[in-house]
């Protein structure tokens, strides 16, 4: 058999590319170098407007062309540090030297040992890590998981009247609202879209062990905990001044955490939405040139919430491993962390591609009122509920003398379909005052729905 050319082995890098594309642009190999060249030339930047060792800022536009170093970053220094970590064996000293290059192109080689001063290579890379993270998570990830959220609640608010009968352990239970079951899903995600919009993204950038020892041994008057502070404050991030050779990706783990619970909240979702469609409580949009299935032409199946169900399991499987094994590091610094962050693109990818098919999916579905008021009329036995709660009411209040109106509801409904009709002639026959038996024979399944369209317009209305 005759090898294939060279081909994705994820699918995330084929069959899905174009759906999680925009997160190659900070979470690829390139990203993360992209980054790394930043904080590289960030440090000069701020070393030399500090006068460091008698130096001087650099004038605006030198500034301005040596940043175009990472602005203007793409296949030329792609293809440059491929080379050079190929001799190196060392992807940062790799960027070290292809800022070092920049700069003497820049004639700017009398600063050219500040390149990566002081420095060990986890301060470029978490500063470089929470640079992708944050701009991946606030650009891309988030906007997806907000579009579903809004598109739910938008959903939610238009079916908070429609009367629905709830299934508690999958069997008829008291009636509830589409809308109002929806927006439960919008109420909990907003939470956790709250902890994740809260993110610290952490950097640490205090040498070989979190001594600034290196620093000192080169200028022992110098407050560098203030100045590298400054400048990792400066990126936008927060700082960590308490660390070993790495900063210790606590909040990585916060963050992957929040992500993953984000994602189980949806995924149960999924699962719901896919019911509702086989139970045709919500009718499928057909979508034109589709198939639904290779033998049976009338198909249409819930493909999308397949997906976003598989891919937010896969990514939730991940975003655990990365949790549990960032904060651990043997003593001072190991690297079962190098290569576990590379696959936070992995994970992040699974959980984008499970939102933009769960986005999809929701605009691909209506509901078909008629299908739950039908459903509704088939369960009369749910009102036994309302109907000894009002006699257990009616009996406390002096007005009644029935006992244990439970067991008396629990033998007339309890593993039989009763009927309007049934229930009516129940209640006529009850030693209630007439006002309650009135309004215990007005109550139909479909107005049986408590507060539920007005606890879904309160809590998700802006």
């Amino acid at each position: 058999m005759s090898a294939l050319p060279t081909q994705p082995l994820s699918p995330l890098d084929g069959r899905y590319q174009p759906a999680v594309a925009p997160l190659a642009e900070y979470l690829s190999e390139a990203g993360l170098n992209r980054a790394r060249v930043e904080v590289e030339v960030e440090w000069i930047l701020h070393l030399t407007d500090h006068r460091i060792f008698g130096t001087e800022p650099l004038p605006q536009e030198k500034k301005d062309a040596l940043r175009l170093a990472y602005l203007n970053f793409g296949q030329e220094e792609i293809d440059w540090l491929a080379a050079k970590e190929a001799v190196t064996r060392h992807d940062v000293k790799a960027v070290e030297y292809l800022v070092r290059d920049r700069l003497s192109q820049l004639g700017l080689d009398a600063i050219a040992e500040l390149t990566h001063f002081a420095c060990t290579s986890e301060d470029i890379n978490s500063a470089s890590y929470a640079l992708t993270v944050r701009r991946a998570v606030t650009e891309v990830w988030l906007p997806a998981f907000r579009q579903v959220v809004e598109k739910l609640r938008a959903t939610s608010l238009d079916l908070a009247d429609a009367p629905m009968l709830a299934r508690t352990h999958g069997q008829p239970a008291t009636p509830t609202t589409m809308g109002k079951e929806l927006g439960v899903f919008v109420w909990r995600a907003e939470r956790v879209l709250a902890r994740i919009e809260q993110t610290e993204y952490l950097a640490k950038f205090s040498g070989a062990t979190g001594t600034w020892s290196a620093h000192l041994a080169a200028e022992p008057q110098l407050a560098w905990p203030n100045l590298t502070r400054e400048f990792i404050e400066g990126l936008g991030l927060s700082f960590n001044p308490f660390t070993t050779q790495i900063e210790s990706h606590d909040w990585q783990a916060e963050l992957y955490d929040h992500v993953r619970h984000g994602g189980a909240i949806l995924h149960n979702l999924a699962q719901d939405v896919w019911t509702y469609i086989s139970l045709g409580y919500f009718t499928q949009i057909p979508v034109a040139g589709a198939t639904g299935s290779s033998t049976m032409p009338h198909k249409i199946n819930p493909i999308r919430f397949e997906n976003a169900e598989a891919n937010f399991e896969i990514a939730g499987g991940l975003l655990q491993t990365l949790g549990q094994t960032l904060v651990t590091s043997r003593m001072q610094r190991d690297l079962t962390d190098s290569t576990t962050q590379r696959n936070i693109g992995v994970a992040l990818g699974h959980s984008l591609l499970a939102l933009t098919n769960l986005s999809a999916g929701l605009d691909q579905i209506s509901l078909d009122r008629e299908a739950l008021l039908a459903d509704l009329d088939g369960n009369w036995e749910v009102l036994a509920e309302a109907i000894q709660t009002v006699i257990r009411a009616e009996v406390v209040a002096g007005r009644s003398d029935i006992s244990d109106p439970y067991a008396l509801l629990k033998d007339l409904t309890r593993g039989h379909r009763i009927g309007a009709t049934d229930l009516a002639e129940f209640v006529d026959g009850l030693n209630l005052a007439d006002e309650a038996k009135d309004r215990l024979k007005a109550l139909t399944p479909a107005t049986y729905t408590g507060l539920a369209e007005q606890l879904t317009r309160a809590r998700l209305t802006r």
